[in-house]
């Protein structure tokens, strides 16, 4: 029966992760005085871990294909850097919850316009009014989120 969702599963896990991951990244930013040095601290470790990952599992880049990576798929890390740190400096500020709740606000609503335009290699899936309901209810629980 769970052999269908286990991508399902693995995304609510790797959520559940992120909640972890900028407690401790918080901790480590604290404890050290700095919450740049925090964040390449995890991207360190988070690379090595990668790289065994990717030498354990075989395979190599063609040469040839990165030529044709368009400009833009490069600057991913970018992105990903700036989500690290902020949530770093941010998630002691804000709490956890409030936090997590605000990065899912900021993600439904990219990702309704990327699904509508089909944008960065995803498919193109037109915005229904049943899809903008659930991105309206899941904002207002993250504003909800929001009242202490």
């Amino acid at each position: 029966m769970f052999a269908n969702y286990w991508p399902h599963l693995l995304a609510v896990a790797a959520g559940a992760g992120l909640t972890i991951q900028i407690g401790m990244n918080s901790t480590l930013s604290r404890t050290i005085g700095s919450t740049l040095w925090a964040s390449v601290t995890n991207f360190t470790i988070g690379l090595m871990a990668l790289v065994i990952c990717a030498l354990a599992l075989g395979g190599r880049i063609a040469p040839a294909s990165i030529a044709q990576v368009p400009g833009w798929a490069w600057l991913g890390g970018l992105l990903g850097a700036g989500y690290v740190a902020s949530a770093t400096l941010l998630g002691p500020r804000l709490g956890a919850l409030a936090l997590l709740a605000l990065l899912l606000a900021g993600q439904l609503l990219s990702a309704l316009l990327v699904d509508q335009v089909g944008a960065l290699g995803f498919p193109r899936v037109p915005v229904t009014s049943t899809r903008l309901l659930g991105a309206v209810l899941l904002v207002a629980g993250a504003l909800l989120i929001m009242r202490r």
